[in-house]
């Protein structure tokens, strides 16, 4: 499954068909260094690309290509022992002050403490629905698969094939949905220790830099089939059980922000 590819104009497909997942590209041929070239490294003939942190610089990359629905996933490998303060974020966006953006961000912990796996969804330039929950593994020790299915019906977060988030298209109650714009594949590592581990209250131990995140297995975008009902009974357990086990911020529960739940929680499993 994939997304269907614009390059400057918009290919539009009548019906979709379900394919199986090709061999993963070079990553040194899908992607390019968007900032601190010095703080990327593409390793294995261009399999694998590393992104580093340090106290002079984060670094990240960007698809050479735009996309519009489909299935996007990649592997990585997050960043090892205390990354306290650090930010991983793996998403797609398109661009200017209206722009849709569908995020993974990972936010660092002290050694021994569960990642927080971070999702939000902007539309029309709307954010501010933000989930997070504990991963139930460490995502340090080795690769995990992060994708998202998205087409014209909803948007769906899977880790290793486990969902965790669905985003219903919601227009007829008035709710901005990520349909009409392309959007490209982004990843970088950064300094967000202001926010990201408990509140801002735990900082960046630099003794412990260079941290690096690290990624492979990208699979080649193509067309992807869609229908209203976005999973499957097992899938929908899957995703209870996340929902109960390790959930640890739904901000349609957040009745300090939103007295009034926002209209896309009513439907919104």
């Amino acid at each position: 499954m994939g997304f269907f590819l614009y390059s400057g104009i918009l290919l539009v497909t009548a019906c979709l068909a379900t394919v199986e997942a090709t061999v993963g590209s070079a990553l040194d041929t899908e992607f390019y260094v968007t900032w601190a070239a010095d703080h990327v490294k593409f390793l294995n003939s261009g399999q694998e690309l590393h992104l580093t942190l340090d106290n002079v610089s984060g670094s990240g990359f960007a698809s050479k290509n735009k996309y519009l629905f489909g299935n996007m996933n990649m592997q990585i490998k997050l960043v090892p022992g205390d990354s306290a303060g650090t930010v991983t974020a793996f998403y797609l966006s398109s661009q200017g002050s209206n722009r849709d953006e569908l995020d993974f961000e990972f936010l660092g912990n002290k050694s021994g403490d569960p990642t927080i796996l971070q999702t939000n969804v902007y539309a029309n330039g709307k954010g501010d629905r933000e989930q997070r929950i504990y991963l139930w593994f460490d995502p340090a020790t080795e690769f995990h698969t992060y994708g998202v299915i998205w087409n014209a019906a909803y948007i769906l977060f899977m880790v290793d094939e486990v969902p965790v988030r669905v985003f219903m298209n919601n227009k007829a109650l008035g709710v901005p949905y990520p349909e009409k714009q392309a959007m490209g594949i982004f990843s970088s590592i950064w300094n967000g220790d202001s926010w990201a581990t408990q509140g801002g209250l735990v900082k960046i131990d630099w003794s412990y830099a260079p941290f690096v995140a690290a990624y492979r297995n990208f699979q080649t975008p193509q067309t992807a089939a869609s229908s209203r009902e976005p999973l499957t009974p097992a899938q929908k357990s899957k995703l209870d059980w996340v929902k109960k086990s390790y959930m640890i911020y739904d901000y349609c529960g957040d009745k300090q922000r939103y007295p009034v739940p926002p209209p896309e929680c009513q439907t919104n499993v």
